[in-house]
C-alpha cells in the first residue's frame, strides 16, 4: 500500500485524537506486533509467549518487557491491540475506491484453547519476520478481502443498497475475526484521491511474463532452443516458500477442523465426511516428504522443486478459501457443495505436493490410492 495512503488516516492529529497506530511509511512506524528484544514494547502492548509446541500464553505487560521472560525453547512477541485503521482497496480494478477500515485485535476468549490472533502470528509472521508492521497486515487483510469476493463468499455490487452493505459488513467482520481473530469497529467507503495509475500501468507490465520463445519457433518449425542446466544454489527461497507454506497447513488445519466441528451441521454423516477429510489433510501434511530429496542420496531437480513448491501455495491458498468458507458458514450457513470442492482442492494440492503421478488418484475417505491408465 506504498502507493496510496488516503490523508485522513496518516496525520499525526488524527492518531493523536484517536489512539490509532498508524504507518506513514516514510519512518516505518510503530508495528502492530514485534519479537521481544528487537523493538521496545510501547506502553499498553500485550506479550504473547509461544512455546515449542505452538502453543501461547499472553500476558498484559503494561508496556514493561520485564513482563514476558521467556523459558527454555520459547520465544516472546508483543503487540498493540489498538485500534489500528488502515485504507483497502477491494477491487483490484478499481483502484481508486477504497474502504477505512479501524479494527482492534480481538480480547483473549477464555473459552479458546488458543486465541485465532495468536495463531496467526505464530503460523505467518514469527516464522518469516521479526515483525508485524501496519502496512503488511494491512495487505494481508486486503488479500484475504479480495480473494472473498472473487470466490462468491462475500459481494459488494456496485451502487450497494443499505442491506447489500449490512450483509457485507456482517460477512466481512466474521471473516477478519476468523481469519486474523481482529474485530471490526468501522468501516466506511472512502475515494483514495492520490491513485498512481501511471506506476500502476508500469508494474503490471512488468509482471506480465515475456512472449514464449520455444512457442514461437515450434510455429515456425525451428528446434527449440535447449534449456539451461544452471540451477540455484542450495539455498534457494524455493525451500524457505515450501517450508513457510508447510508450516501454515500444519499449525492450521487442526484449528479449521474444529472450528467445523463447531458449526451447525446439515447432515451428521456429511459433517462427519468433512472432518475426516481434514484429518487426513493435516496427516498428510505432518508425513509430507521432503522438497529437496526424492530418496535417500538422491537430490530432487530443481524444476521438480519449483513444482511442488508451487503446490504448497496452491493449498495454502485453498486453505484461505477454506476460512472465508467456514466464516460464511458461521454466519450465514453454507452448502455443503461449496465445502466438498475446498477440500478436494486442496487435497489435489496436496497431492501434487507428495508428487503424486497425475493419474493417481486418492479416494475421498482415505482409501488405498487408485491407479488409472
Amino acid at each position: 500500500m506504498s502507493e496510496r495512503r488516503e490523508p485522513s488516516l496518516g496525520g499525526a492529529d488524527d492518531a493523536a485524537d484517536t489512539g490509532t497506530v498508524t504507518d506513514t511509511r516514510a519512518g516505518g512506524g510503530l508495528p502492530v506486533a514485534a519479537l521481544c528484544g528487537t523493538i521496545p514494547a510501547p506502553p499498553g502492548a500485550t506479550f504473547i509467549v509461544f512455546g515449542a509446541d505452538g502453543q501461547a500464553r499472553r500476558i498484559a505487560g503494561g508496556g514493561s518487557g520485564k513482563a514476558a521472560l521467556p523459558g527454555k525453547g520459547e520465544t516472546a512477541w508483543w503487540f498493540v491491540p489498538g485500534p489500528h485503521a488502515v485504507a483497502l482497496v477491494p477491487f483490484a480494478g478499481a483502484p481508486e475506491v477504497g474502504l477505512r477500515l479501524a479494527f482492534v485485535v480481538d480480547t483473549a476468549d477464555p473459552r479458546l484453547a488458543r486465541q485465532r490472533f495468536d495463531l496467526f502470528l505464530f503460523s505467518e509472521v514469527a516464522g518469516q519476520a521479526g515483525s508485524l508492521p501496519l502496512a503488511d497486515l494491512a495487505g494481508r487483510v486486503e488479500g484475504a478481502l479480495r480473494g472473498a469476493l472473487a470466490g462468491g463468499t462475500l459481494d459488494l455490487p456496485p451502487c450497494t443498497s443499505l442491506d447489500e452493505w449490512n450483509a457485507f459488513r456482517a460477512g466481512l467482520d466474521e471473516l477478519l475475526y476468523m481469519r486474523f481473530g481482529l474485530t471490526v469497529d468501522d468501516c466506511v467507503p472512502i475515494a483514495l484521491d492520490d491513485v498512481d495509475y501511471a506506476g500502476m500501468l508500469r508494474r503490471r507490465a512488468a509482471a506480465l511474463p515475456p512472449p514464449s520463445t520455444q512457442e514461437a519457433r515450434q510455429e515456425h518449425g525451428l528446434a527449440p532452443v535447449p534449456a539451461a542446466t544452471s540451477e540455484p544454489p542450495a539455498g534457494a527461497p524455493v525451500q524457505a516458500d515450501d517450508a513457510a507454506a508447510l508450516r501454515r497447513l500444519f499449525l492450521e488445519l487442526p484449528e479449521a477442523s474444529r472450528t467445523l466441528r463447531l458449526l451447525p451441521a446439515t447432515a451428521f454423516a456429511v459433517r462427519q465426511a468433512h472432518l475426516q477429510r481434514l484429518a487426513l489433510a493435516a496427516l498428510d501434511v505432518n508425513t509430507m516428504p521432503a522438497l529437496a530429496w526424492s530418496a535417500p542420496g538422491r537430490r530432487r531437480a530443481m524444476d521438480e522443486q519449483r513444482r511442488l513448491a508451487a503446490a504448497s501455495r496452491d493449498a495454502v491458498r485453498a486453505l484461505d478459501e477454506l476460512w472465508a468458507v467456514l466464516a460464511r458458514m458461521k454466519l450465514a450457513g453454507g452448502s455443503d457443495d461449496e465445502l466438498d470442492r475446498v477440500l478436494a482442492n486442496g487435497e489435489c494440492h496436496l497431492a501434487a505436493r507428495r508428487g503424486q503421478a497425475a493419474g493417481e488418484r486418492r479416494e475421498p475417505h482415505g482409501g488405498s490410492p487408485i491407479y488409472e491408465p
